[in-house]
């Protein structure tokens, strides 16, 4: 915490600090019917998938490692364990998969896929046994053969209530249907919520822990009110320090994780910097109103605990910038308010474990303003000078459609739209015409790339005709 300690504060600001919990955990986790870990590793070892409730935070899913305990390999085994991880962990994006390599206990050791030709390489090396990624980057590994699914055998869904659904959705089916045989560990902080996920991927999964319903199966509500901000793990330390500045209390109480002793003193602020599981909050609503560091995937959970939820604006480059834009700020502001964008932050989220929230924020009308503005000085787009055909496999018996095409396009090959003709779908491929320019961008681009479940393989139309004025 740097020098945030309680030795280090002066009199009138003395910090108390909570530390995490040692690894292991000395008790069995409990749930209805006293359900104990070594039950649930012993239903893994038969086949039978676990669900494990937990909140959205690798810090707070330590059983997971007693689950993970590795066998001792057999003769017929050892080869295919070299080949390929033993255990998977399929996340929302990377920032939470690089959240894993310090989570895991010293005992383990944890990649995260945060560079895809690193991975490869050591994938290729065998020196991986356990590995983190989100759901496009594992997937851009086994398109390039680099990740071999065939000899994983736990698959482990970090809180698919962040994933399983969206943009993603085609890709996670093809990652588990290739790892049907594995064991499935889900982590889940609502259950409930994945219903039909559950039904398709895990099916009569042994729940372990306390799902946040009542006696009737609808959710508890919000324990008591709480204050936000949204934090990149990496940046908790900072938030803390711009907090206090912001709040100045005098008796600041600073909650790290682990159990909770009640401080010596009544605190007038309450600091969450790990993210509490409804009973650890409900402690510390009744410390005061809590003040949760949590990251953009973690706010639906947060919502489920606390209400009114109100964001804490921390100081920041905003602060030092003149004030412009009234109107902006305006419309900005009734978004906000209106609670719909969820989806938007999850997807900036990698962002913030690199730069601050402001400067995102910033970004995003920079690149406003640079798009209205070419469009103002250049006007509509000049024709391309001709049109090239390009082999798609895949087709209507994919259950494509042409957005889907035009989908890829845009998203993974970051051709504009100009650069798009007459999409022609076929039963089992499609021809597209892209602009003769952009030809080779689009096979390399689109190579790899999955649409409705199939990886796509792209290659130049030879039948004749492909060039045209």
């Amino acid at each position: 915490m740097g020098g945030l300690s309680a030795q280090q504060s002066s009199s009138s600001c003395a910090l108390v600090h909570q530390k995490l919990a040692s690894f292991p955990y000395p008790r069995p986790l409990i749930i209805e019917d006293r359900v104990t870990l070594d039950e649930a590793k012993a239903a893994l070892a038969r086949g039978r998938h676990v669900v494990l409730v937990t909140p959205p935070a690798p810090e707070q899913a330590g059983e997971l490692w007693v689950l993970l305990a590795p066998s001792p390999p057999d003769a017929e085994s050892g080869a295919a364990a070299r080949a390929a991880p033993a255990a998977l962990i399929i996340c929302s994006d990377d920032v939470s998969a690089a959240e894993w390599v310090a989570a895991a206990p010293d005992s383990v050791r944890v990649h995260a896929v945060t560079g895809l030709a690193r991975t490869a390489r050591l994938l290729k090396a065998g020196s991986i046994s356990l590995l983190a990624g989100a759901v496009k980057d594992l997937a851009a590994l086994v398109a390039r053969s680099a990740l071999k699914l065939g000899a994983v055998s736990t698959v482990v869904l970090a809180w698919p209530e962040q994933f399983a659904a969206g943009e993603h959705e085609a890709a996670l089916d093809t990652l588990l249907g290739e790892t049907r045989e594995a064991h499935r560990i889900v982590l889940s902080w609502n259950p409930a919520a994945l219903g039909d996920f559950l039904e398709r991927h895990a099916r009569r999964a042994l729940v372990v822990g306390t799902a946040p319903v009542d006696d009737t199966g609808r959710p508890l509500p919000p324990i008591a009110p709480a204050r936000y901000a949204i934090v990149a793990p990496s940046r908790r330390a900072a938030a803390l320090r711009d907090a206090l500045d912001a709040l100045d209390p005098k008796r600041p109480f600073v909650w790290e994780g682990g159990p909770l002793d009640a401080p010596a003193e009544t605190p007038d602020t309450v600091l969450c910097l790990r993210l509490p599981t409804r009973q650890q909050f409900a402690t510390l609503a009744r410390l005061g109103e809590p003040v949760a560091f949590v990251t953009a995937a973690q706010l639906p959970y947060l919502r489920s605990l606390a209400a009114p939820l109100t964001l804490l604006r921390l100081p920041g480059e905003t602060d030092r910038a003149r004030d412009r834009g009234e109107a902006l700020r305006a419309q900005v502001a009734a978004v906000l308010e209106a609670g719909t964008i969820d989806a938007e932050l999850a997807l900036l989220d990698p962002l913030f474990d690199h730069f601050d929230p402001a400067e995102v924020a910033a970004a995003l009308l920079a690149l406003r303003r640079e798009t209205t503005t070419e469009k103002r000085e250049t006007g509509p787009p000049e024709p391309a000078a001709g049109w090239v055909k390009v082999f798609v496999n895949v087709g209507r018996k994919d259950r494509a459609a042409a957005k889907d095409l035009v989908g890829a396009l845009i998203r993974e090959v970051g051709l504009g739209k100009g650069d798009i003709g007459r999409i022609d779908l076929r039963d089992s491929f499609t021809l597209v015409e892209v602009a003769d320019r952009a030809a080779d961008r689009v096979v390399r681009g689109l190579t790899g790339v999955t649409i409705k479940g199939r990886r796509a393989v792209a290659r130049l139309d030879n039948t004749g005709g492909n060039r045209k004025p």
